[in-house]
C-alpha cells in the first residue's frame, strides 16, 4: 500500500516563538529538530528568539559531540545511528497524530541513555516515536541536551556567567520542559499530563528531575528504566576542581585565561580531556560524568532524602534481568550438566556459588540455572533499594517491574541492557534481533499497553496484565514481563543480600575491550 506524505499548510504550527512546518506520514506528525532553547558553552540555556516567516522542521537537529567519536555498539546488539554533531545541540522531536489545541492528549518524553556523557534522541531506530504515537494515541518528545564536560564541567566559582556550568545539560532539560509546557497543547498535546520516561542515563536523568526544583510542575509522571545506579555517587560542585585544573594545566592556561575554555575548538578540548581523565577517575575523582549537587540539582534521593515534591509524583521503576549481558553467553545450556554449571558458578561468586543456587531457583523457578552466570545485580539492588525508600511516602504510587524475556538465540539469551525499549516504543518490528513472529508482538503490546495507561492515568494496570499493585513500605509488588506476565512479591530480596556479599555483579562471559566505552 502506498505511504501517504504531506508537508504543507497543514502541517505548519504557530508556537510561541513563531510558525513551525513539520509533515504527515501514514496519518501521523512529526515535527523534527525544533530549536528549543539557545546556549552559550558552559552558560544556562535561554528561550529561543522569536522569528518571523515559517521554519523547516523536517530533518533531526545536532546531536550534542561526544568526548570519543567512536561509540561501540556491542552493549545494543542493534546499530547505533549517527548524526552530525554541535554544541548547539537543544533540539527536540515530535510525533503526534492531532494539531487540535483541545485534544489534549498524554504528553510522552524521552530522555535518552548514555548516561550523562554520550547518547543521543536518534542514537536507537527503537527510539523513534511514530509506533507509540499511534498505538498509544499519546504525544512522543524526544530531545538532544548537552553532555560531558559540556554539560556538566563546574566552572561556578570563577564567574558569575558560569553559575549553572555544574548542571547546564539539566538545565537544558528543563527548558524543554519550558517549552513543552507552552507549546505543546498546539500539537494535540496537554500540558498538564507530561510524563518523563528514560532508559539507563535516561532513567538517571528522571530521578535527577525530581530532586531539580526548577522542573516542579513541568511533568508530572516518571518512568525509571534500568535508571538507578550507584557507581555516580552523590559528587558535589567542590569535587570538579581537580578536573578543571587538570585540564587548564593541559591546555596550557591559567586561571586568569579560563574565559579561553568558552572558544577553544571542541576537538582540542575533548583531547585535553582524554588525556587528563582517565588519572583522575582511577584516583577515584569527578570526571565530568554525571550532575553535581547544587542549589540546583539537591542531590541523589537515597542520599539526601526525596524532595517534598518528588514525593507526590507517580512513578514505574524497573530493570531487566541480564542488563550488562553482552557476552556470547552459554549455547545448548538446557544440555549442559550440573556439574559444569556449578564450575561456571564458582569461578564467577566463588564460594558463594553453591549458596546462590537454591535462592536463585527459588526466585526464577522457570529459568535456567546458566541464567545465574549473567543476572543482574548492578541494577537491581539499588532500584530495590530505591523502590524501598519511596514507597515509605503515600502521596504517589510507585510501580516495579522486571524485563526477563529470553531471546531465541544462543540456545536462549537473557534480557540485555536496553533490549526492553522496542517493546516500550512498540517498535519491535524495526530491531530484528528483538522481531520474533506471535511472541514480541504479544508482549508489546503488553509493555507499550502499560506504559500508555501509566502515561494517562498514573496506574499501569490494563486488561491483558495481571492485576499489578502499587509496591508498598515491606512489599515490592513486582510484573515480570516475560512471554507469560505475573506479579512477584518481594521475590528476589534474599537472592540480592547474597549477590552483595558475593561481590561484583558483572557477567561472567565477556571481557571488556580496553577501549570500549560503556555508555548506557
Amino acid at each position: 500500500m502506498a505511504r501517504q506524505f504531506l508537508c504543507d499548510a497543514s502541517t505548519t504550527v504557530q508556537t510561541k516563538a513563531g510558525k513551525l512546518r513539520g509533515f504527515q506520514l501514514d496519518g501521523t506528525y512529526i515535527f523534527q529538530g525544533i530549536k528549543y532553547a539557545d546556549a552559550k558553552r558552559f552558560q544556562a540555556p535561554v528561550p529561543v528568539k522569536p522569528w518571523d516567516g515559517v521554519k523547516d522542521a523536517l530533518s533531526y537537529g545536532y546531536v550534542c559531540p561526544l568526548m570519543n567519536q567512536d561509540v561501540p555498539n556491542g552493549e545494543l546488539m542493534v546499530p547505533h545511528r549517527y548524526w552530525p554533531m554541535d554544541e548547539n545541540c537543544q533540539y527536540l522531536n515530535i510525533w503526534t497524530g492531532s494539531l487540535d489545541p483541545e485534544a489534549k492528549k498524554p504528553v510522552m518524553v524521552w530522555l535518552h541513555g548514555g548516561g550523562f556523557f554520550a547518547g543521543s534522541s536518534i542514537e536507537q531506530v527503537a527510539y523513534d516515536g511514530t509506533n507509540l504515537c499511534q498505538t498509544g494515541d499519546v504525544v512522543v518528545v524526544s530531545l538532544n541536551h548537552r553532555l560531558n564536560i559540556l554539560g556538566y564541567l563546574n566552572l561556578s566559582d570563577y564567574s558569575e556567567k558560569y553559575a549553572r556550568s555544574a548542571n547546564a545539560g539539566t538545565a537544558d532539560m528543563v527548558e524543554a520542559l519550558r517549552w513543552i509546557r507552552d507549546n505543546i497543547a498546539r500539537f494535540g498535546g496537554d500540558p498538564d499530563n507530561v510524563t518523563l520516561f528514560g532508559q539507563s542515563g535516561g532513567g538517571m536523568k528522571v530521578t535527577v528531575l525530581m530532586q531539580t526544583p526548577e522542573a516542579d510542575g513541568l511533568f508530572h509522571k516518571g518512568i525509571i528504566q534500568s535508571g538507578v545506579l550507584d557507581e555516580f555517587g552523590n559528587p558535589e560542585k567542590t569535587d570538579a576542581a581537580p578536573l578543571v585544573e587538570a585540564l587548564l594545566e593541559e591546555l596550557g592556561l591559567s586561571v586568569s585565561e579560563i574565559e579561553q575554555l568558552e572558544t577553544i575548538p571542541y576537538v582540542d578540548l575533548a583531547k585535553a580531556y582524554n588525556k587528563v581523565a582517565p588519572a583522575l577517575d582511577k584516583a577515584g575523582e569527578y570526571v565530568g560524568t554525571s550532575p553535581l549537587a547544587d542549589d540546583y540539582y539537591v542531590g541523589d534521593p537515597r542520599e539526601v532524602g526525596f524532595r517534598d515534591h518528588a514525593k507526590t509524583i507517580p512513578l514505574m521503576i524497573g530493570t531487566v534481568f541480564g542488563e550488562f549481558a553482552f557476552g556470547p553467553g552459554v549455547e545448548n545450556k538446557d544440555q549442559l550438566p550440573q556439574s559444569q554449571i556449578m564450575a561456571m558458578l564458582e569461578k564467577k561468586y566463588g564460594d558463594y556459588g553453591s549458596k546462590l543456587v537454591p535462592l536463585f531457583k527459588k526466585a526464577y523457578p522457570d529459568k535456567n540455572l546458566c541464567d545465574l552466570l549473567v543476572l543482574d545485580g548492578l541494577f537491581r539492588v539499588p532500584t530495590a533499594d530505591y523502590v524501598a525508600k519511596r514507597s515509605v511516602y503515600n502521596e504517589a504510587p510507585v510501580y516495579s517491574y522486571l524485563f526477563a524475556y529470553e531471546f531465541p538465540l544462543e540456545g536462549g539469551k537473557p534480557a540485555w541492557h536496553c533490549s526492553e525499549i522496542p517493546f516500550v516504543f512498540h517498535n519491535t518490528d524495526k530491531v530484528a534481533v528483538c522481531n520474533i513472529p506471535g511472541v514480541s508482538d504479544r508482549l508489546e503490546e503488553r509493555m507499550s499497553g502499560a506504559w500508555v495507561a501509566f502515561a494517562r492515568y498514573g496506574n499501569p494496570n490494563i486488561p491483558a496484565l495481571p492485576c499489578w499493585p502499587a509496591s508498598t513500605p515491606g512489599d515490592e509488588a513486582t510484573m515480570i514481563f516475560d512471554r507469560s506476565c505475573k506479579v512477584a512479591h518481594n521475590y528476589d530480596h534474599e537472592l540480592l543480600e547474597m549477590l552483595m556479599e558475593a561481590g561484583p555483579c558483572m557477567p561472567v562471559f565477556e571481557e571488556p575491550d580496553e577501549d570500549a566505552i560503556i555508555l548506557h
